[in-house]
């Protein structure tokens, strides 16, 4: 592992909320670091309402596209529904080849927001004993896949230059 007087010099960043927010504090520069109240100095960026829209982006209604993808592939394969089955069926039907790693991240995060369960399978000899990892689409996310096509589908109404019409 690391030598115990590097870990010690770099102990603070794991413990963050530790660092001492004195106005005046000295950076490694030599400079002085202002801050205000709050401990954000100069960054714009420190504000309540920034803090807001993050945690209200973190809880959006729509699914992004690569979300919807993934979700779609799920309620196609439904029983089969693991990472290499999603993967090609994500590829037969957009031509994108994807990552199993950004569809295990994007699943993962679908799981922590109630959008998709999953269960483990049995372990097989051919994957050396380990288990697959089988997702599939909660209620809220049937929910979410529904009020996503909608809002879409309103979204393209009227697009003229959408309608198969030479550009």
């Amino acid at each position: 592992m690391g030598n115990a007087k590097n870990d010690q010099e770099h102990s603070h960043i794991a413990r963050r909320e530790e660092l001492p927010r004195s106005a005046g504090q000295r950076l490694a520069s030599g400079r002085r670091r202002t801050t205000d109240a709050r401990g954000c100095g100069n960054n714009k960026l420190c504000t309540p309402d920034f803090f807001y829209i993050i945690k209200d982006m973190a809880k959006r209604e729509y699914l992004g596209n690569f979300e919807l993808v993934v979700m779609l592939a799920l309620i196609r394969l439904d029983e089969n529904a693991y990472g290499v089955p999603i993967a090609r069926e994500i590829k037969a039907r957009t031509g994108r080849r994807v990552s199993l790693g950004s569809i295990y991240a994007t699943l993962e995060r679908l799981e922590a927001n109630g959008l998709v369960s999953s269960k483990l399978g049995e372990p097989t000899p051919e994957r050396g004993g380990r288990a697959k990892k089988y997702f599939r689409i909660s209620g809220a996310g049937l929910r979410n896949v529904r009020e996503t096509q909608r809002m879409l589908i309103n979204a393209w109404q009227g697009l003229t230059k959408l309608e198969g019409r030479p550009a």
